[in-house]
């Protein structure tokens, strides 16, 4: 289960509420799930009853309590508590860990590619400035990602320029590949938010090592991808089949939350026009990935014989991998298989 297809479990759960009489309320066009703050609070969590509260004339902790009995029911849902002032906290079933995983594995590259913006014409704008012009061809990706139009068709909503200038002053498009490379170049000018200036420092860029953002992003896609021959050449295929075992460990599910989280931070990169977000995630992600490889081994150790959590585990070192090229390339970067 994404977070796209809790939300709608959890908006189809207002409505049914209302329909019975249990609300009084108007229901929204749509519903946020948010992966929570702190370990221990579920794999996400609504802040929907607090939404709902004043209209419902009623307490949050009440509107809470009616929409917890019926999400409780839902498919794909272990448990759902109520928090604090009324948060919902949804714990959900570890088969639909699987599920994710399938889908990333069945969509390959397309995964997190949807048609939310639709019907929508942008044609994202620069002034010639290097950030500006990376800028505006990573929205063009993620736009399109999304389903909008970003061609000459119809009446189109330029991107304002971005006014931030990158250091050292002056420096063109091309003396920057020439100092970084082009992807260290794209990460540097993309990765931070827009009213944050650049650091172009190579020593940092260009570090092979784990305080290198880029580097730790592309370390976790090539080990992804040595994790696959390796297993391959030992005789072990990844399987996402339920019925070789399901994912229990912390370090398995925040994964997984961050994969099924990266379709919802597409959309939201590309609406807010913000490719930095992406870039952030794909850290998230990779950061999850190596403390996964670390605790839960994908491949057997040792004299260890080869077991059914071996090839989920592959599964999910398999997803990850293909989420991190595919958030690259919207980027403009390149996933190499070998570091």
């Amino acid at each position: 289960m994404t977070p796209a297809e809790l939300s709608r479990a959890v908006l189809s759960t207002v409505r049914r509420a209302v329909a019975a009489d249990e609300l009084r309320v108007t229901v929204p066009d749509r519903i946020s799930v948010q992966r929570p703050p702190r370990p221990g609070c579920g794999d996400y969590a609504t802040n929907v009853a607090l939404q709902l509260a004043g209209a419902a004339g009623c307490p949050p902790r009440e509107v809470a309590e009616v929409l917890r009995k019926r999400l409780a029911t839902e498919p794909g849902i272990a448990q759902v508590v109520i928090a604090g002032p009324g948060f919902l906290n949804i714990t959900l079933d570890t088969a639909a860990y699987g599920d994710v995983v399938r889908k990333v594995l069945e969509r390959g590259a397309a995964y997190g590619h949807g048609d939310s913006l639709a019907g929508t014409n942008v044609t994202p704008v620069h002034d010639g400035e290097p950030r500006a012009a990376v800028t505006a061809e990573a929205l063009e990706r993620l736009l399109r990602s999304c389903g909008a139009n970003t061609g000459a068709e119809g009446p189109a909503e330029p991107a304002p320029p971005e006014p931030v200038s990158v250091r050292p002053a002056g420096a063109t498009a091309a003396q920057l590949c020439e100092l970084l490379g082009p992807d260290a170049a794209r990460w540097a000018l993309l990765r931070p938010p827009a009213d944050d200036a650049p650091s172009l420092d190579p020593a940092v860029l260009l570090s092979q090592r784990s305080g290198n953002p880029l580097f730790r992003v592309r370390y976790a896609h090539a080990r992804s991808r040595a994790l696959l021959r390796n297993a391959h050449d030992l005789g072990i295929e990844p399987s996402s089949d339920a019925s070789d075992g399901t994912f229990h460990h912390p370090a398995e599910t925040d994964l997984l939350g961050l994969i099924a989280d990266y379709p919802r931070v597409v959309e939201t990169a590309a609406r807010h026009r913000a490719p930095d977000r992406v870039a952030r995630h794909l850290e998230r992600l990779a950061d999850a990935f190596l403390r996964f490889h670390d605790e839960c081994p994908p491949l057997p150790r040792g004299d260890e014989k080869p077991l059914a959590a071996h090839r989920v585990r592959l599964s999910l070192a398999e997803a990850t991998g293909t989420v991190l090229a595919g958030g690259l390339d919207l980027l403009g970067i390149s996933a190499p298989e070998h570091l």
